[in-house]
């Protein structure tokens, strides 16, 4: 795997101080926000790119109020958070929208993502058992109610954290399908 590994810097924000180091695979640019202790068993949240929940506050996910969470839950309590550039999925932003487009005519995500081609879920955690190599980190307590990122890991996960997020009326749908198509955790 050839990564390119950022130097280590400081980044205050409204969630807390943290550090951060970018790791580069091929056109891909991850980034791992973190604060000590990062010995032991580390609080870890994987969280796939949502430009949409994260940045703009979206009401049709709840990916950017579970990325404020994990990071609320890091900084009173140590570990990492590592943000994968894997947009919608992993299927991209310009895909993603067609899939909300898709979503608008009353199909559910899955069937979204079918209809334009692709998986229900097109990412991958390879990368994520490198930068936890990288830290030196075996043992994790995994923020997550992905019951997938549970197995595709490397490392021992010794707990799950459920990160639990009130449905509003634009998600309700989505969530409902995450948990009885995909098994999320909820």
């Amino acid at each position: 795997m050839d990564i390119k590994i950022s130097e280590v810097a400081n980044l205050p924000s409204r969630f807390g101080s943290f550090r951060v180091q970018s790791f580069k695979q091929g056109e891909k640019e991850h980034l791992v926000i973190f604060k000590q202790p990062l010995e032991g068993i580390v609080n870890v949240r994987i969280h796939s790119e949502c430009l949409t929940g994260d940045a703009i506050g979206s009401l049709k996910c709840d990916c950017g109020e579970q990325l404020e969470a994990s990071l609320k839950y890091i900084e009173a309590r140590g570990g990492m958070v590592i943000y994968l550039r894997q947009e919608g999925r992993n299927i991209g932003l310009f895909n993603k929208i067609n899939a909300y487009a898709l979503q608008d005519q009353g199909l559910d995500t899955i069937e979204a993502n079918h209809q334009l081609g692709f998986k229900a879920d097109e990412r991958t955690y390879e990368i994520v058992d490198f930068i936890l190599a990288h830290f030196g980190i075996s043992r994790i307590n995994l923020l997550t109610n992905n019951p997938q990122k549970l197995h595709d890991l490397k490392v021992e996960v010794v707990a799950r954290v459920p990160i639990i997020i009130t449905p509003n009326k634009f998600n309700e749908n989505y969530l409902r399908v995450k948990k009885e198509q995909m098994g999320h955790l909820l």
